[in-house]
């Protein structure tokens, strides 16, 4: 049974910068592709970004050239450094497989973008 946590979510001003982490508790966390997915108050869960065990990283238009993900494959940790944010990036953040697997989903942390 895999339990992901995620973490570093808060409020930040426009422009400025946050990093999330996302830890699992199983070794198969290492072995398989991990998103991170948001999902804004009214709106549909969007996947923002994955990452191979290899690390190559993938991202939505959206969050292209702001975002990067990463991992730490020994930790089982999966970081989303998010830069130049702006009141749009406003949403609960989810760590999740790609395809994700509805028993993986945590409670997510909310990131609100505001000054």
């Amino acid at each position: 049974q895999v339990q992901l946590v995620e973490s570093g979510g808060g409020l930040v001003q426009p422009g400025k910068s946050t990093t999330l982490s996302c830890t699992a508790s199983g070794s198969i966390f290492r072995s398989i592709v991990v998103g991170w997915y948001r999902q804004g108050l009214g709106e549909e869960r969007e996947l923002v970004a994955t990452i191979t065990p290899s690390g190559f990283a993938n991202y939505a238009d959206s969050v292209k050239g702001r975002f990067t993900i990463s991992r730490d494959n020994a930790r089982t940790t999966v970081f989303l450094q998010m830069n130049s944010l702006n009141p749009e990036d406003t949403a609960v953040h989810y760590c999740n497989s790609d395809p994700p697997v509805m028993n993986f989903w945590g409670k997510g942390t909310l990131v609100t973008v505001s000054s």
